[in-house]
């Protein structure tokens, strides 16, 4: 018997069936039934596409999965989801639009093998939970992949109509999708109570746990005011569930196995270094892709995570290579060797190899539609590192580039992306006359990707760092007119003087920098971020020395005194994270 919580979650769910029901029913009277491919059959064509892709062979695996694409709902997913996947990295509106023809296509396929409930089932579902004895295996599956495509078509509507309305079906088909998924997790649960059970039924169970555990983990991630609004109408995440669920995906030998791995690789490798505390499980990550590196040696997206945990664990050296050989991998997807420039790019300017870093950046510019800001941002700041004499070698004007970031900037739902707009003001000292240089704008977006975590491993370069902030300090100091920018690059460079000391073991010395950040905050003119950053650094370092109380006082301060400043929705994802982490930390003492 439900009670009162599951059964308005539940009415939910059927309002939403419901109305899916009345959206596509005009379109199935229309055509006709074509013969029904095998669930057996499905699978097993699935995961031959899935071998195709990451074996490089993108066109076939596209090509294996179409023709069926109406009469199976794996065969539907799969290809939908590979168009999807194509549409996010180019960009590109027929990419978008064929994309979205497949979702659609898809859905509709996935429409004709769910159950179909009469009005006396549909009433009694909202007293009783429906198990899985009442469903076929088949329409259990079709449920699962519904259920993920109508996530995809979500993400989808969201980049191809950035309107308001745009932003509220996204939401609509989320929260749908999120409803099917939990009555999933129950159909699963009252499934393996039953006495036997197909060799295929492994597929929709890796289903409900990339699924459960995928919204699960996503949603531990916001920070708790979101989460409470997100749990009033239906949300609910819990990180340890959600690292769960997809731990059993990745090792249930299933077709979302590899699925599981990656959401996991992407939430180790980019997700906590982003918007946590940069303490991704990497031996977990390693003992993923393991098994995944002997199947597909030659797989770009494979060889792509290898060299990232490479990155991430400081060895850069080997990191670069790996990148380069993925590039050479295949040539039908350029935009994973994006992927790669940017990586290089980084790997660069975390050694100060300025004119090599610049490269990438200009490949970026020229290839790449994922941010133009702030790839035009990012080539401009690398070149300012350089001596003038090497600028002039490019054939570069610096000034002129930081002038044509405000212009590319993009907007989603009528805002401009946080990152973007914080390039673009930042980039806005060139427009006076004479423009106003920034200090160290390179040394400051590789504290905006959390790349001073990264650079922290390797002590050799976070002392040449470390260097290079004391000589533009130094450099500053000697300025005959001091701009009306002098105490915020003041205070830029002690903050980052304080990571670059946090991390060469020096904390009493970085708690120093940090609190003169702190202090000076009513000197500070544009750059606001700089004091709410520096409380969430000096809470780390107060974490460090293991002054638990203190460390989450600061943290709370930043977050709940500070406001409308750049980037202010990132700090309270790290908040967030580290918060989470003293909460583990002191119960670990305590035990």
């Amino acid at each position: 018997m439900m009670n009162k919580t599951d059964r308005l979650s539940h009415v939910g769910n059927e309002a939403d069936r419901m109305n899916s029901d009345a959206a596509v029913n005009d379109v199935l009277k229309e055509t006709p039934m074509e013969p029904q491919m095998d669930l057996r059959t499905a699978l097993e064509e699935s995961e031959r596409s899935l071998n195709l892709f990451h074996s490089n062979k993108f066109s076939e695996a596209l090509a294996l999965l179409e023709p069926r694409a109406k009469t199976s709902v794996y065969h539907a997913m799969g290809h939908s989801s590979i168009l999807l996947l194509q549409a996010g990295m180019t960009f590109d509106p027929t990419d978008i639009q064929n994309a979205m023809a497949s979702l659609k296509e898809a859905l509709q396929t996935c429409q004709r093998f769910r159950r179909k409930y009469s009005v006396f089932e549909t009433i009694a579902s909202l007293f009783y939970t429906r198990t899985a004895e009442r469903l076929s295996e088949e329409e259990m599956h079709a449920e699962i992949c519904y259920a993920e495509c109508l996530l995809h078509k979500a993400a989808l509507t969201f980049l191809e109509d950035e309107t308001m309305i745009g932003l509220i079906k996204s939401g609509i088909k989320i929260r749908s999708s999120y409803q099917i998924f939990k009555e999933c997790l129950l159909l699963l649960n009252t499934a393996q109570n039953l006495p036997e059970q197909s060799d295929t039924f492994k597929h929709f169970q890796g289903g409900v746990n990339m699924g459960i555990g995928s919204f699960n983990l996503m949603l531990s991630l916001m920070p708790n005011r979101v989460l409470r609004l997100l749990e009033f109408i239906g949300f609910s995440g819990n990180r340890e569930f959600g690292l769960s669920q997809l731990r059993a995906g990745a090792a249930s030998n299933s077709l979302r196995s590899i699925l599981c791995v990656i959401t996991l690789l992407v939430y180790y490798t980019y997700i906590t270094v982003i918007l946590g505390t940069a303490d991704g499980n990497l031996c977990e990550a390693e003992a993923l892709l393991e098994p995944y590196i002997e199947k597909y040696p030659n797989g770009s997206v494979i060889i792509f995570y290898v060299a990232r945990i490479a990155v991430l664990k400081g060895n850069l050296e080997e990191a670069q290579l790996k990148f380069l050989e993925c590039t050479g991998l295949q040539q039908e997807w350029r935009q994973i060797h994006h992927l790669c420039y940017w990586e290089l790019m980084w790997c660069h300017c975390f050694r100060q190899e300025w004119l090599e870093a610049y490269r990438y950046a200009d490949l970026l510019c020229t290839e790449s539609k994922w941010s133009r800001a702030v790839f035009m941002f990012q080539k401009a700041a690398i070149l300012s590192m350089l001596p003038e004499e090497d600028v002039e070698k490019t054939g570069e004007n610096v000034v002129e580039l930081f002038r044509q970031v405000d212009g590319l900037m993009l907007r989603l739902v009528g805002k401009s992306i946080p990152t973007e707009k914080f390039v673009a003001r930042k980039a806005r000292r060139y427009s006076s006359s004479p423009p106003v240089p920034l200090t160290v704008p390179a040394l400051e977006m590789m504290y905006v990707w959390n790349g001073f975590s990264i650079v922290g491993k390797r002590a050799e370069l976070t002392a040449n760092l470390l260097t290079t902030l004391e000589t533009a300090e130094q450099h500053l100091s000697k300025a005959s007119c001091p701009s009306e920018y002098h105490f915020d690059d003041q205070n830029l460079l002690q903050m980052l003087k304080g990571l670059c000391l946090k991390h060469l073991g020096r904390l009493p010395q970085a708690e120093l920098c940090f609190t003169q950040v702190i202090s000076s905050e009513k000197k500070i003119n544009f750059d606001h971020y700089l004091v709410p950053f520096s409380m969430y650094e000096l809470g780390l370092i107060y974490k460090l020395q293991g002054d638990f109380p203190k460390a989450t006082s600061v943290l709370e301060n930043a977050k709940l005194n500070y406001k409308d400043y750049s980037m202010e929705s990132r700090l309270h994802f790290r908040i967030h994270a580290a918060l989470d982490s003293l909460k583990d930390s002191t119960s670990t003492c305590m035990s």
